[in-house]
Protein backbone atom coordinates (compact mmCIF):
# COMPACT_ATOMS: atom_id res chain seq x y z
CA UNK A 1 0.00 0.00 0.00
CA UNK A 2 1.06 3.94 -0.65
CA UNK A 3 1.20 6.09 2.17
CA UNK A 4 -2.32 7.52 1.89
CA UNK A 5 -3.93 3.89 1.72
CA UNK A 6 -2.07 3.05 4.85
CA UNK A 7 -3.59 6.44 6.66
CA UNK A 8 -6.97 5.79 5.41
CA UNK A 9 -6.97 2.13 6.93
CA UNK A 10 -5.71 2.93 10.35
CA UNK A 11 -8.55 5.87 10.09
CA UNK A 12 -11.27 3.83 9.08
CA UNK A 13 -10.03 1.31 12.15
CA UNK A 14 -10.22 4.13 14.69
CA UNK A 15 -13.33 4.90 13.13
CA UNK A 16 -14.78 1.33 13.89
CA UNK A 17 -13.51 1.46 16.86
CA UNK A 18 -15.44 4.90 17.11
CA UNK A 19 -18.55 3.00 16.67
CA UNK A 20 -18.13 0.21 19.12
CA UNK A 21 -17.68 2.80 21.52
CA UNK A 22 -20.88 4.65 20.51
CA UNK A 23 -18.35 7.54 20.25
CA UNK A 24 -19.10 10.57 17.74
CA UNK A 25 -15.54 11.53 17.65
CA UNK A 26 -12.06 10.73 18.81
CA UNK A 27 -9.25 13.63 19.77
CA UNK A 28 -5.70 12.68 19.24
CA UNK A 29 -2.95 15.43 20.90
CA UNK A 30 0.78 14.86 20.41
CA UNK A 31 1.38 13.85 23.66
CA UNK A 32 2.31 11.05 26.10
CA UNK A 33 1.12 10.28 29.32
CA UNK A 34 4.27 12.69 30.94
CA UNK A 35 2.79 16.03 28.65
CA UNK A 36 6.49 16.75 27.63
CA UNK A 37 7.58 18.38 24.23
CA UNK A 38 9.47 15.46 23.40
CA UNK A 39 7.85 11.55 23.48
CA UNK A 40 8.92 8.46 22.95
CA UNK A 41 8.52 6.30 19.23
CA UNK A 42 5.51 4.29 21.34
CA UNK A 43 3.64 7.62 21.95
CA UNK A 44 3.74 9.08 18.90
CA UNK A 45 -0.01 7.85 17.96
CA UNK A 46 -0.55 11.21 16.01
CA UNK A 47 2.24 10.48 13.73
CA UNK A 48 0.64 6.96 13.39
CA UNK A 49 -3.24 8.35 12.45
CA UNK A 50 -2.15 10.80 10.37
CA UNK A 51 1.32 10.59 8.79
CA UNK A 52 2.15 13.95 10.33
CA UNK A 53 5.48 13.80 12.37
CA UNK A 54 6.01 17.61 13.82
CA UNK A 55 6.50 17.97 17.08
CA UNK A 56 3.04 19.88 17.67
CA UNK A 57 -0.24 19.19 16.64
CA UNK A 58 -3.48 18.01 16.94
CA UNK A 59 -6.00 15.56 14.89
CA UNK A 60 -9.91 15.19 15.34
CA UNK A 61 -11.57 12.29 14.12
CA UNK A 62 -15.05 12.03 13.57
CA UNK A 63 -16.87 9.46 11.70
CA UNK A 64 -17.35 11.11 8.48
CA UNK A 65 -14.55 13.99 8.60
CA UNK A 66 -11.20 14.97 9.88
CA UNK A 67 -8.97 17.78 10.65
CA UNK A 68 -5.24 18.36 11.40
CA UNK A 69 -4.72 21.23 13.65
CA UNK A 70 -0.73 22.41 13.65
CA UNK A 71 0.99 25.84 13.85
CA UNK A 72 2.75 28.28 11.46
CA UNK A 73 5.87 26.31 11.79
CA UNK A 74 4.52 22.59 9.95
CA UNK A 75 1.73 24.06 7.64
CA UNK A 76 3.99 22.87 4.68
CA UNK A 77 4.64 19.86 6.48
CA UNK A 78 1.27 18.83 7.81
CA UNK A 79 0.02 19.21 3.86
CA UNK A 80 3.17 17.25 2.63
CA UNK A 81 2.57 14.34 5.13
CA UNK A 82 -0.85 13.99 6.02
CA UNK A 83 -3.29 13.22 2.98
CA UNK A 84 -6.14 16.11 2.31
CA UNK A 85 -8.23 13.75 0.50
CA UNK A 86 -8.71 12.41 4.37
CA UNK A 87 -7.51 15.75 6.60
CA UNK A 88 -8.50 19.35 6.46
CA UNK A 89 -5.51 21.42 8.02
CA UNK A 90 -6.35 24.11 10.32
CA UNK A 91 -4.20 26.65 12.48
CA UNK A 92 -4.13 25.80 16.26
CA UNK A 93 -4.57 29.58 16.85
CA UNK A 94 -7.27 30.48 14.46
CA UNK A 95 -8.95 27.71 14.40
CA UNK A 96 -9.38 26.51 17.97
CA UNK A 97 -9.85 22.83 17.98
CA UNK A 98 -13.03 22.69 20.21
CA UNK A 99 -14.75 25.45 19.00
CA UNK A 100 -14.81 23.89 15.36
CA UNK A 101 -15.19 20.33 16.64
CA UNK A 102 -18.38 21.72 18.71
CA UNK A 103 -19.43 23.00 15.41
CA UNK A 104 -19.17 19.80 13.82
CA UNK A 105 -21.34 18.25 16.26
CA UNK A 106 -25.48 18.40 16.84
CA UNK A 107 -26.67 18.00 21.03
CA UNK A 108 -26.49 14.92 22.51
CA UNK A 109 -23.17 13.87 20.49
CA UNK A 110 -20.47 11.98 22.51
CA UNK A 111 -16.40 12.93 22.18
CA UNK A 112 -14.17 10.28 23.62
CA UNK A 113 -10.77 11.50 24.80
CA UNK A 114 -8.22 9.53 26.35
CA UNK A 115 -7.30 11.31 29.86
CA UNK A 116 -3.80 10.08 30.57
CA UNK A 117 -2.62 12.37 27.35
CA UNK A 118 -4.83 15.68 28.10
CA UNK A 119 -3.77 18.25 31.14
CA UNK A 120 -6.30 18.93 33.58
CA UNK A 121 -6.63 22.29 32.29
CA UNK A 122 -7.40 21.19 28.72
CA UNK A 123 -10.06 18.74 30.41
CA UNK A 124 -11.53 21.51 32.24
CA UNK A 125 -11.95 23.50 29.43
CA UNK A 126 -13.05 21.43 26.93
CA UNK A 127 -15.74 19.71 28.84
CA UNK A 128 -16.90 22.88 29.82
CA UNK A 129 -17.51 24.28 26.25
CA UNK A 130 -18.80 21.38 24.76
CA UNK A 131 -21.20 21.02 28.02
CA UNK A 132 -22.63 24.17 26.84
CA UNK A 133 -23.01 23.25 23.46
CA UNK A 134 -25.03 19.58 24.62
CA UNK A 135 -22.00 17.35 23.51
CA UNK A 136 -20.61 15.35 25.99
CA UNK A 137 -16.89 14.49 26.60
CA UNK A 138 -16.55 10.80 27.08
CA UNK A 139 -13.17 9.45 29.23
CA UNK A 140 -11.38 6.29 26.89
CA UNK A 141 -9.72 3.35 28.47
CA UNK A 142 -8.84 1.63 25.96
CA UNK A 143 -7.39 4.16 23.21
CA UNK A 144 -8.69 3.07 19.77
CA UNK A 145 -5.40 4.04 18.42
CA UNK A 146 -3.52 1.82 21.15
CA UNK A 147 -5.83 -1.20 19.99
CA UNK A 148 -5.21 -0.93 16.60
CA UNK A 149 -1.65 -0.50 16.59
CA UNK A 150 -0.31 -3.73 15.34
CA UNK A 151 3.38 -2.68 14.97
CA UNK A 152 3.83 -0.56 18.22
CA UNK A 153 7.54 0.09 19.20
CA UNK A 154 8.20 -1.42 22.54
CA UNK A 155 9.10 0.85 25.34
CA UNK A 156 13.09 1.34 25.63
CA UNK A 157 14.75 -0.91 28.09
CA UNK A 158 17.81 0.88 28.26
CA UNK A 159 19.43 1.26 32.04
CA UNK A 160 18.80 4.27 33.98
CA UNK A 161 22.10 6.06 34.14
CA UNK A 162 23.08 7.61 37.97
CA UNK A 163 23.74 11.12 38.01
CA UNK A 164 26.29 11.65 40.64
CA UNK A 165 26.36 14.88 42.60
CA UNK A 166 29.97 15.52 41.04
CA UNK A 167 27.94 16.56 37.72
CA UNK A 168 24.34 17.78 39.44
CA UNK A 169 26.02 19.93 42.48
CA UNK A 170 23.17 18.89 45.08
CA UNK A 171 22.53 15.63 46.36
CA UNK A 172 18.75 14.12 45.88
CA UNK A 173 18.01 14.04 49.19
CA UNK A 174 19.09 17.89 49.81
CA UNK A 175 16.65 18.90 46.91
CA UNK A 176 13.63 16.63 48.14
CA UNK A 177 14.08 18.09 51.59
CA UNK A 178 13.82 21.51 50.60
CA UNK A 179 10.64 21.01 48.18
CA UNK A 180 9.02 18.87 51.64
CA UNK A 181 9.64 21.74 54.03
CA UNK A 182 8.23 24.01 51.28
CA UNK A 183 4.97 21.84 51.29
CA UNK A 184 4.77 21.37 55.10
CA UNK A 185 5.35 25.50 55.40
CA UNK A 186 1.92 25.47 53.41
CA UNK A 187 -0.03 22.74 55.12
CA UNK A 188 0.30 20.27 52.01
CA UNK A 189 0.67 16.41 52.21
CA UNK A 190 1.89 15.48 48.90
CA UNK A 191 3.11 16.68 45.25
CA UNK A 192 2.59 14.79 42.52
CA UNK A 193 5.37 14.94 39.45
CA UNK A 194 4.77 14.26 36.10
CA UNK A 195 7.16 16.08 34.04
CA UNK A 196 10.18 13.63 33.19
CA UNK A 197 13.20 16.12 32.90
CA UNK A 198 11.46 17.63 37.09
CA UNK A 199 11.47 13.73 38.22
CA UNK A 200 14.85 13.12 36.85
CA UNK A 201 16.23 16.36 37.73
CA UNK A 202 15.00 15.83 41.44
CA UNK A 203 16.25 11.77 41.73
CA UNK A 204 19.39 13.23 39.63
CA UNK A 205 18.65 10.32 37.32
CA UNK A 206 19.01 10.02 33.57
CA UNK A 207 18.19 7.91 30.87
CA UNK A 208 17.46 7.09 27.24
CA UNK A 209 13.82 6.78 27.14
CA UNK A 210 13.36 9.21 24.99
CA UNK A 211 15.61 10.13 21.67
CA UNK A 212 16.99 13.97 22.22
CA UNK A 213 15.99 14.14 25.85
CA UNK A 214 18.24 11.94 28.25
CA UNK A 215 15.72 10.92 30.81
CA UNK A 216 14.15 7.53 32.18
CA UNK A 217 10.15 7.50 32.35
CA UNK A 218 8.11 7.52 35.28
CA UNK A 219 6.10 9.57 37.56
CA UNK A 220 6.83 10.32 41.36
CA UNK A 221 4.22 11.61 44.23
CA UNK A 222 6.75 13.47 46.64
CA UNK A 223 5.59 13.53 50.56
CA UNK A 224 5.92 16.31 53.17
CA UNK A 225 8.37 14.32 55.33
CA UNK A 226 10.68 14.35 51.72
CA UNK A 227 9.69 10.50 51.07
CA UNK A 228 8.99 9.52 47.28
CA UNK A 229 7.26 6.60 45.81
CA UNK A 230 8.68 6.12 42.00
CA UNK A 231 6.86 4.80 39.25
CA UNK A 232 9.23 3.39 36.91
CA UNK A 233 9.80 -0.11 35.18
CA UNK A 234 12.30 -1.43 37.51
CA UNK A 235 14.04 -3.39 34.43
CA UNK A 236 16.05 -0.72 34.03
CA UNK A 237 17.70 -0.16 37.45
CA UNK A 238 19.10 -2.15 40.01
CA UNK A 239 17.77 -1.84 43.32
CA UNK A 240 20.77 -1.49 45.48
CA UNK A 241 22.71 1.20 43.38
CA UNK A 242 19.62 2.75 43.08
CA UNK A 243 19.34 2.68 47.02
CA UNK A 244 22.62 4.11 47.46
CA UNK A 245 22.36 6.67 45.36
CA UNK A 246 18.87 8.21 46.01
CA UNK A 247 18.87 6.95 49.89
CA UNK A 248 16.40 4.96 51.77
CA UNK A 249 13.70 7.46 51.45
CA UNK A 250 12.50 6.54 47.87
CA UNK A 251 10.43 3.34 47.27
CA UNK A 252 10.09 1.74 43.95
CA UNK A 253 6.68 0.97 42.05
CA UNK A 254 5.69 -0.75 38.97
CA UNK A 255 4.35 1.99 36.56
CA UNK A 256 0.82 0.10 36.84
CA UNK A 257 0.46 0.57 40.39
CA UNK A 258 0.48 4.54 40.10
CA UNK A 259 -3.41 4.40 39.88
CA UNK A 260 -3.49 2.33 43.24
CA UNK A 261 -1.20 4.51 45.21
CA UNK A 262 -3.47 8.09 44.03
CA UNK A 263 -6.58 6.52 45.01
CA UNK A 264 -4.60 5.49 48.67
CA UNK A 265 -3.76 8.89 48.91
CA UNK A 266 -7.29 10.25 47.90
CA UNK A 267 -9.35 7.95 50.49
CA UNK A 268 -6.66 8.89 53.31
CA UNK A 269 -7.82 12.86 52.17
CA UNK A 270 -4.88 14.17 51.64
CA UNK A 271 -3.60 17.51 50.17
CA UNK A 272 -1.87 17.14 47.07
CA UNK A 273 -0.55 19.61 45.19
CA UNK A 274 -0.49 19.10 41.36
CA UNK A 275 -0.10 20.92 38.14
CA UNK A 276 -3.15 21.47 36.18
CA UNK A 277 -1.29 22.57 33.44
CA UNK A 278 1.45 20.28 33.22
CA UNK A 279 -0.24 16.90 34.95
CA UNK A 280 -2.80 14.93 33.01
CA UNK A 281 -5.85 14.83 33.66
CA UNK A 282 -6.41 10.89 34.57
CA UNK A 283 -3.61 11.32 37.53
CA UNK A 284 -5.85 14.46 39.15
CA UNK A 285 -9.25 13.17 38.70
CA UNK A 286 -8.45 9.62 40.06
CA UNK A 287 -6.96 11.80 43.11
CA UNK A 288 -10.08 13.82 43.31
CA UNK A 289 -12.64 11.34 42.53
CA UNK A 290 -11.13 9.14 45.29
CA UNK A 291 -11.60 11.85 48.18
CA UNK A 292 -7.94 14.00 47.93
CA UNK A 293 -8.08 17.53 48.10
CA UNK A 294 -5.95 19.00 44.90
CA UNK A 295 -4.24 22.02 45.17
CA UNK A 296 -3.24 23.71 41.92
CA UNK A 297 0.32 24.80 41.95
CA UNK A 298 3.07 24.75 39.51
CA UNK A 299 5.46 21.81 39.73
CA UNK A 300 7.82 22.30 42.52
CA UNK A 301 11.03 21.40 40.75
CA UNK A 302 10.54 24.28 37.85
CA UNK A 303 12.37 26.90 39.56
CA UNK A 304 14.81 25.32 41.17
CA UNK A 305 15.64 23.21 37.88
CA UNK A 306 15.75 26.04 35.84
CA UNK A 307 18.01 28.67 39.00
CA UNK A 308 21.61 26.18 37.85
CA UNK A 309 24.06 25.57 40.46
CA UNK A 310 27.75 26.27 40.29
CA UNK A 311 28.80 22.88 39.33
CA UNK A 312 25.69 22.91 37.01
CA UNK A 313 27.17 25.78 35.37
CA UNK A 314 30.85 24.83 35.54
CA UNK A 315 29.54 21.42 33.04
CA UNK A 316 27.62 23.83 31.20
CA UNK A 317 30.57 25.78 30.16
CA UNK A 318 32.96 22.99 29.79
CA UNK A 319 30.49 21.65 27.48
CA UNK A 320 29.88 24.69 25.54
CA UNK A 321 33.83 25.25 25.16
CA UNK A 322 34.13 21.66 23.68
CA UNK A 323 30.60 22.19 21.48
CA UNK A 324 32.80 25.09 20.47
CA UNK A 325 35.86 23.37 19.21
CA UNK A 326 33.37 20.97 17.09
CA UNK A 327 31.49 23.74 15.50
CA UNK A 328 34.51 25.82 14.40
CA UNK A 329 35.86 22.33 12.91
CA UNK A 330 32.55 22.36 10.91
CA UNK A 331 32.43 25.68 9.76
CA UNK A 332 35.66 25.18 8.93
CA UNK A 333 35.31 22.26 7.07
CA UNK A 334 32.43 24.24 4.73
CA UNK A 335 34.38 26.92 3.96
CA UNK A 336 36.57 24.67 2.93
CA UNK A 337 34.25 22.82 1.23
CA UNK A 338 32.92 26.00 -0.54
CA UNK A 339 36.65 27.17 -2.08
CA UNK A 340 37.29 23.75 -3.42
CA UNK A 341 33.58 23.55 -5.14
CA UNK A 342 33.34 20.20 -5.18
CA UNK A 343 30.42 19.61 -3.44
CA UNK A 344 28.46 16.90 -5.73
CA UNK A 345 26.78 13.99 -3.27
CA UNK A 346 26.89 17.36 -0.66
CA UNK A 347 23.02 18.08 0.63
CA UNK A 348 21.42 19.16 3.85
CA UNK A 349 21.38 15.91 5.52
CA UNK A 350 25.26 15.36 4.57
CA UNK A 351 25.94 19.02 6.34
CA UNK A 352 23.96 17.98 9.58
CA UNK A 353 25.99 14.67 10.02
CA UNK A 354 29.31 16.20 9.45
CA UNK A 355 28.44 18.55 12.34
CA UNK A 356 27.26 15.28 14.54
CA UNK A 357 30.70 13.77 13.20
CA UNK A 358 32.19 16.45 14.83
CA UNK A 359 30.62 16.83 17.90
CA UNK A 360 31.56 12.63 18.57
CA UNK A 361 34.73 13.02 19.45
CA UNK A 362 34.28 14.32 22.59
CA UNK A 363 33.72 11.27 24.53
CA UNK A 364 31.10 13.48 27.17
CA UNK A 365 29.35 14.05 24.03
CA UNK A 366 25.46 11.54 24.29
CA UNK A 367 23.35 12.76 21.08
CA UNK A 368 21.68 15.65 19.40
CA UNK A 369 19.53 18.22 21.77
CA UNK A 370 17.28 18.23 18.98
CA UNK A 371 16.87 17.59 15.26
CA UNK A 372 19.36 19.66 13.29
CA UNK A 373 17.71 22.69 11.42
CA UNK A 374 20.02 21.84 8.25
CA UNK A 375 19.19 24.76 5.80
CA UNK A 376 20.07 25.81 2.84
CA UNK A 377 18.39 28.36 1.09
CA UNK A 378 14.57 29.11 1.12
CA UNK A 379 14.44 26.05 3.28
CA UNK A 380 15.76 28.27 5.97
CA UNK A 381 12.50 30.59 5.86
CA UNK A 382 10.82 27.61 7.74
CA UNK A 383 11.69 28.28 11.21
CA UNK A 384 11.47 24.14 12.21
CA UNK A 385 12.16 22.78 9.23
CA UNK A 386 13.93 19.35 9.07
CA UNK A 387 15.28 17.91 5.91
CA UNK A 388 14.63 14.63 7.00
CA UNK A 389 11.31 15.28 6.09
CA UNK A 390 11.16 15.62 2.39
CA UNK A 391 14.36 15.36 -0.57
CA UNK A 392 17.33 16.81 1.33
CA UNK A 393 18.53 19.98 -0.67
CA UNK A 394 21.31 20.01 -2.95
CA UNK A 395 24.19 22.02 -2.22
CA UNK A 396 25.99 24.65 -4.13
CA UNK A 397 22.94 26.46 -5.44
CA UNK A 398 21.86 29.02 -2.60
CA UNK A 399 23.88 32.06 -0.92
CA UNK A 400 23.32 31.31 2.45
CA UNK A 401 22.62 28.51 4.56
CA UNK A 402 21.30 28.34 8.57
CA UNK A 403 22.18 25.54 11.03
CA UNK A 404 20.24 24.92 14.13
CA UNK A 405 22.07 22.62 16.64
CA UNK A 406 22.97 21.11 20.06
CA UNK A 407 24.19 18.75 21.57
CA UNK A 408 23.43 16.77 25.32
CA UNK A 409 26.39 16.49 27.14
CA UNK A 410 27.22 14.24 30.26
CA UNK A 411 27.77 17.54 32.04
CA UNK A 412 25.55 20.11 29.72
CA UNK A 413 23.07 20.89 27.36
CA UNK A 414 24.25 23.06 24.28
CA UNK A 415 22.01 25.09 21.45
CA UNK A 416 23.74 27.65 18.69
CA UNK A 417 22.63 29.13 15.55
CA UNK A 418 24.48 30.44 12.85
CA UNK A 419 23.83 31.69 9.53
CA UNK A 420 26.60 31.33 7.06
CA UNK A 421 27.55 32.26 3.46
CA UNK A 422 27.99 29.48 0.66
CA UNK A 423 27.86 31.26 -2.22
CA UNK A 424 26.78 35.31 -3.64
CA UNK A 425 24.57 37.06 -0.98
CA UNK A 426 22.50 40.07 -2.38
CA UNK A 427 22.87 43.60 -0.37
CA UNK A 428 19.22 43.14 0.71
CA UNK A 429 20.15 39.92 2.53
CA UNK A 430 23.66 41.49 4.04
CA UNK A 431 21.15 44.10 5.44
CA UNK A 432 18.50 41.67 7.25
CA UNK A 433 21.57 39.46 8.59
CA UNK A 434 23.07 43.17 10.05
CA UNK A 435 19.50 43.65 11.52
CA UNK A 436 19.31 40.33 13.60
CA UNK A 437 22.60 40.68 14.88
CA UNK A 438 22.60 44.21 15.63
CA UNK A 439 18.89 42.70 18.11
CA UNK A 440 21.44 40.35 19.09
CA UNK A 441 24.10 42.51 20.50
CA UNK A 442 21.18 44.72 21.91
CA UNK A 443 19.87 41.78 24.11
CA UNK A 444 23.25 40.41 24.82
CA UNK A 445 24.45 43.81 26.40
CA UNK A 446 20.92 44.67 28.52
CA UNK A 447 21.46 45.36 32.34
CA UNK A 448 17.92 44.74 34.23
CA UNK A 449 16.63 45.06 38.03
CA UNK A 450 15.76 41.81 39.88
CA UNK A 451 12.03 41.24 38.86
CA UNK A 452 12.58 41.71 35.53
CA UNK A 453 11.25 39.17 32.92
CA UNK A 454 11.62 38.14 30.11
CA UNK A 455 8.60 39.50 28.04
CA UNK A 456 10.11 43.00 29.11
CA UNK A 457 12.97 42.43 27.36
CA UNK A 458 11.80 41.20 23.92
CA UNK A 459 11.75 44.28 22.37
CA UNK A 460 15.43 44.69 22.08
CA UNK A 461 16.21 42.00 19.64
CA UNK A 462 13.26 43.33 17.51
CA UNK A 463 14.13 46.71 17.54
CA UNK A 464 16.30 46.73 15.04
CA UNK A 465 14.40 45.06 12.53
CA UNK A 466 10.89 47.06 13.50
CA UNK A 467 12.53 50.29 12.52
CA UNK A 468 13.45 48.94 9.20
CA UNK A 469 9.44 47.70 9.09
CA UNK A 470 10.16 43.86 9.87
CA UNK A 471 9.24 41.50 12.18
CA UNK A 472 9.66 37.64 13.34
CA UNK A 473 7.19 35.34 14.39
CA UNK A 474 8.64 33.35 17.42
CA UNK A 475 9.65 34.09 20.43
CA UNK A 476 13.83 35.16 21.26
CA UNK A 477 15.03 33.12 23.92
CA UNK A 478 14.10 29.60 25.83
CA UNK A 479 15.12 28.15 28.55
CA UNK A 480 17.89 25.26 28.71
CA UNK A 481 18.20 22.21 31.01
CA UNK A 482 21.63 20.65 32.61
CA UNK A 483 21.92 17.42 30.43
CA UNK A 484 17.83 17.61 30.82
CA UNK A 485 15.65 19.55 28.20
CA UNK A 486 16.83 21.62 25.54
CA UNK A 487 13.22 23.59 25.91
CA UNK A 488 13.17 24.53 29.63
CA UNK A 489 10.50 27.00 31.81
CA UNK A 490 9.35 28.61 33.44
CA UNK A 491 12.11 31.58 31.84
CA UNK A 492 11.70 32.72 28.23
CA UNK A 493 12.39 36.14 26.11
CA UNK A 494 8.76 36.53 24.34
CA UNK A 495 6.60 39.39 22.99
CA UNK A 496 3.90 37.04 24.65
CA UNK A 497 3.22 34.87 27.75
CA UNK A 498 5.19 34.50 30.84
CA UNK A 499 6.16 37.23 33.42
CA UNK A 500 8.26 34.73 35.32
CA UNK A 501 11.11 37.00 37.06
CA UNK A 502 14.54 36.02 35.23
CA UNK A 503 17.03 34.96 37.99
CA UNK A 504 20.43 34.52 38.43
CA UNK A 505 21.72 30.77 36.95
CA UNK A 506 19.09 30.53 34.24
CA UNK A 507 19.92 29.74 30.90
CA UNK A 508 18.46 30.92 28.35
CA UNK A 509 18.95 31.21 24.60
CA UNK A 510 18.87 34.69 22.38
CA UNK A 511 17.86 33.80 18.67
CA UNK A 512 16.21 36.65 17.09
CA UNK A 513 15.52 36.07 13.24
CA UNK A 514 14.15 36.84 10.30
CA UNK A 515 12.75 34.74 7.41
CA UNK A 516 11.43 35.64 3.71
CA UNK A 517 9.29 32.84 2.64
CA UNK A 518 10.80 31.08 -0.43
CA UNK A 519 13.69 32.88 -0.28
CA UNK A 520 16.19 32.75 2.73
CA UNK A 521 16.36 32.49 6.44
CA UNK A 522 18.28 34.37 9.20
CA UNK A 523 18.91 33.55 12.85
CA UNK A 524 21.59 34.22 15.13
CA UNK A 525 21.56 32.44 18.70
CA UNK A 526 23.54 32.12 21.53
CA UNK A 527 23.21 30.63 24.92
CA UNK A 528 23.37 33.03 28.10
CA UNK A 529 23.52 32.71 32.14
CA UNK A 530 21.49 35.43 33.91
CA UNK A 531 24.35 36.66 36.34
CA UNK A 532 24.82 39.36 38.78
CA UNK A 533 26.01 42.58 37.29
CA UNK A 534 28.91 44.07 38.31
CA UNK A 535 27.27 47.96 37.63
CA UNK A 536 25.21 48.42 40.67
CA UNK A 537 23.59 51.36 40.86
CA UNK A 538 20.23 52.39 43.21
CA UNK A 539 18.81 49.23 42.43
CA UNK A 540 20.38 45.54 41.90
CA UNK A 541 21.25 44.68 38.27
CA UNK A 542 21.40 41.59 36.22
CA UNK A 543 22.93 40.94 33.02
CA UNK A 544 23.36 37.56 30.69
CA UNK A 545 27.22 35.87 31.03
CA UNK A 546 27.60 34.19 27.30
CA UNK A 547 27.81 30.61 27.45
CA UNK A 548 28.84 30.25 23.59
CA UNK A 549 31.77 31.25 22.23
CA UNK A 550 31.63 30.94 17.94
CA UNK A 551 32.28 33.41 15.31
CA UNK A 552 29.69 35.17 13.45
CA UNK A 553 30.22 35.35 9.91
CA UNK A 554 31.13 38.76 9.34
CA UNK A 555 31.21 38.63 5.49
CA UNK A 556 27.10 38.60 5.87
CA UNK A 557 27.54 42.07 7.90
CA UNK A 558 26.38 45.49 6.53
CA UNK A 559 29.28 47.53 7.76
CA UNK A 560 27.10 51.21 7.10
CA UNK A 561 24.44 49.82 8.98
CA UNK A 562 26.55 49.30 12.12
CA UNK A 563 27.08 51.52 15.24
CA UNK A 564 30.79 51.77 16.68
CA UNK A 565 29.06 50.15 19.83
CA UNK A 566 28.42 47.39 17.61
CA UNK A 567 31.66 47.28 15.90
CA UNK A 568 33.10 47.09 19.33
CA UNK A 569 31.00 44.08 20.43
CA UNK A 570 31.81 42.57 17.50
CA UNK A 571 35.67 42.74 18.01
CA UNK A 572 35.94 42.02 21.50
CA UNK A 573 33.33 39.29 21.05
CA UNK A 574 35.50 37.59 18.36
CA UNK A 575 38.58 38.19 20.56
CA UNK A 576 37.27 36.58 23.12
CA UNK A 577 36.44 33.64 20.91
CA UNK A 578 39.73 34.01 19.53
CA UNK A 579 41.52 33.25 22.83
CA UNK A 580 39.76 30.62 24.07
CA UNK A 581 39.57 28.21 21.26
CA UNK A 582 43.25 28.59 19.77
CA UNK A 583 44.79 26.81 22.02
CA UNK A 584 42.61 23.57 21.17
CA UNK A 585 42.93 24.19 17.21
CA UNK A 586 45.99 23.48 15.10
CA UNK A 587 46.83 23.78 11.01
CA UNK A 588 43.64 24.50 8.58
CA UNK A 589 41.23 24.90 11.71
CA UNK A 590 43.20 27.43 13.58
CA UNK A 591 43.90 29.86 10.69
CA UNK A 592 40.38 29.74 9.85
CA UNK A 593 39.51 30.31 13.10
CA UNK A 594 42.03 33.77 13.01
CA UNK A 595 40.58 34.44 9.97
CA UNK A 596 37.29 34.35 10.57
CA UNK A 597 38.17 36.27 14.30
CA UNK A 598 40.06 39.16 12.64
CA UNK A 599 38.91 42.62 13.66
CA UNK A 600 36.24 44.70 11.22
Amino acid sequence: MNSFEIIADRVNLVRESLRELELDAFIVPHDDEHLGEYIPAEAERLAWVTGFTGSAGLAVLLIERAALFIDGRYTVQARLQAPGEIFEYHHLIETPHLVWLADQLERGAKVGFDPRLHSLNWFREADALLRERGIELVPVTDNPIDRHWSDRPAPSKAPVILYGEELAGMSSTAKREQIAADLRRRGLDAALLTQAESINWLLNLRGRDVERLPVVLGFAVLYANSTLDFFVDSDKLECFPFTQHVGNDVSLHPIDNLGEVLTRLGEDGLKVQADPATANAWCQLTLEQAGAALVAGQDPTLRLKACKNEVELAGMRAAHQRDAVAMVRFLAWLDRLVESGETAGIDEGTLADRLESFRKASDLYVEPSFDTISALGPNAAMCHYRHSNGVPRPFGQDGIYLVDSGGQYLDGTTDITRTVCVGEVDEEQKAMFTRVMQGHIALDQARFPRGTAGIQLDVLARMPLWRAGFNYDHGTGHGVGHFLSVHEGPQRIAPKGSMEPLQPGMVLSNEPGYYRENAFGIRCENLVVVSESDEQGEVPMLRFERLTYVPFDTRLIDRALLSPDEFRWLNEYHAEVRRRLAPQLDGADLAWLEQATALL
